[in-house]
């Protein structure tokens, strides 16, 4: 793993080419309509549901703009809300199964996606594509490559928060407060390595469960050494109030960072607290196409797009592709042409050009996807091969990407 200049990714690579694919168009034209069938299993209630919903509304975008602008490929959407909760997910994705949908976008926690893809996706040979699951587990899963996901692998986001922490801001010494399940614990394990590997030294980890009335308790262990910075790994329901028990015992000056799971909007104004004590890191929506993204987002839905949106889209985009090159709604056909539209090769496409970038696959034209969140490329793992993670810091009951750091596998 090696930090790159985020100029080296991006160099070269341009504007999504409109004009050398009006050209070759009329040669597709006669590509058969067909209906394409997506899924949707996002948690649109319960701890992640406050992101949940906007990152579905991404995941469900490309369907909408095929229909606006007159595709002749119409896409089928069913989403089912995974609740946040495991069994919840597992029922959610068995109904896709049983009606049909080879594929879907989702999950977005990974203590949903892992045995999501375990006992629903992978044994009936269905491909899912994960927006915001982030767990390194999630990398050496026995899926026979039914598994993908436009989200980097907390293995990064640990290392980008150690060196945040303890190279950018000379922090020493930091505690860890974590969602118990397999997100928190996996992101604040490479956390710790990190932190400690460059010389800082982690004086607390502390495990929490979700959606508790009060987290003073679990806040007192974690602070009881006098940190220099305390790292909250949670989603919003919790996250709420673990920051309201925060600013109401304990020290408000002192620094906090969140991870991706608690960059969103309303926080500051759900916990009342301007919260200018608070860093953040997520996975940036950074992607040669991003502009024509946001503008079809702001477009349909009047808001602009938050974390994990972007990633939303480009999963759908990604898989409808692979439906429409395959030329069948199954998930092995699917499967097996993911890293055909998406990986470095033929005609370069995006969100703006989306519906000719259908009917190009469809034609078996060779194509590859750049999109809103990255540069789409699928490593052996169905991981991304190279992401951007956004620095934010919260103040005024708003908060702003103030630094960027790239990796590269």
């Amino acid at each position: 793993m090696d930090r790159i200049n985020r100029r080296s990714v991006l160099a070269g690579i341009g504007g999504v080419g409109a004009v050398s694919l009006a050209g070759r168009l009329g040669a597709v034209r006669n590509v058969q309509e067909r209906e394409i069938m997506l899924g949707i299993l996002q948690p649109e209630s319960g701890d992640l549901g406050e992101l949940g919903g906007p990152i579905a509304d991404g995941a469900q975008l490309p369907a909408i703009q095929l229909a606006d602008e007159g595709s002749e490929f119409e896409v089928a959407i069913q989403r089912e809300d995974t609740q946040t909760l495991s069994e919840a997910g597992i029922s959610a994705a068995q109904s896709l199964v049983d009606a049909g949908f080879p594929m879907f976008t989702g999950a977005a926690a990974s203590d949903v996606t892992i045995p999501v893809a375990q006992e629903v996706a992978v044994p009936n040979q269905t491909v899912m594509c994960s927006p915001a699951s982030t767990s390194p587990d999630i990398t050496d899963l026995d899926d026979d490559g039914f598994v993908f996901r436009t989200a980097p692998s907390d293995a990064l986001q640990g290392s980008v928060i150690a060196e945040l922490a303890f190279e950018d801001r000379d922090w020493d010494t930091g505690a860890a407060l974590s969602l118990n399940d397999a997100y928190g614990q996996a992101l604040e394990a490479v956390f710790a390595d990190s932190f400690e590997e460059l010389g800082g030294t982690v004086t607390a980890r502390e495990a929490f469960e979700p959606e508790q009335p009060s987290y003073t308790s679990v806040l007192q262990s974690a602070l009881a050494d006098e940190p220099d910075f305390l790292l909250v790994i949670a989603f919003p329901v919790s996250g709420i109030q673990i920051f309201r028990d925060f600013y109401a015992e304990f020290d408000p000056d002192l620094p906090v960072i969140v991870t991706d799971g608690l960059i969103e909007p309303d926080l500051p104004e759900d916990v009342d607290n301007p919260m200018d004590n608070v860093l953040g890191t997520a996975p940036a929506a950074d992607g040669p196409d991003v502009d024509a993204f946001e503008g079809l987002y702001e477009g349909e839905f009047g808001r602009s797009p938050g974390v994990f949106n972007a990633h939303g889209y480009d999963a759908s985009a990604v898989m409808i592709l692979a439906n429409a090159r395959a030329g069948d709604n199954d998930g092995v056909a699917v499967r097996d042409e993911m890293a055909a539209v998406a990986n470095p090769n033929g005609e370069t496409v995006g969100p703006s050009n989306f519906p000719e970038a259908v009917e190009l696959a469809a034609a078996g034209e060779e194509i590859s996807y750049q999109g809103a969140s990255s540069v789409v490329e699928f490593d052996d793992n169905g991981d991304m091969q190279a992401v951007t993670f956004d620095i934010f810091e919260f103040g005024d009951f708003e908060f702003e990407v103030v630094d960027q750091i790239d990796f590269e596998e």
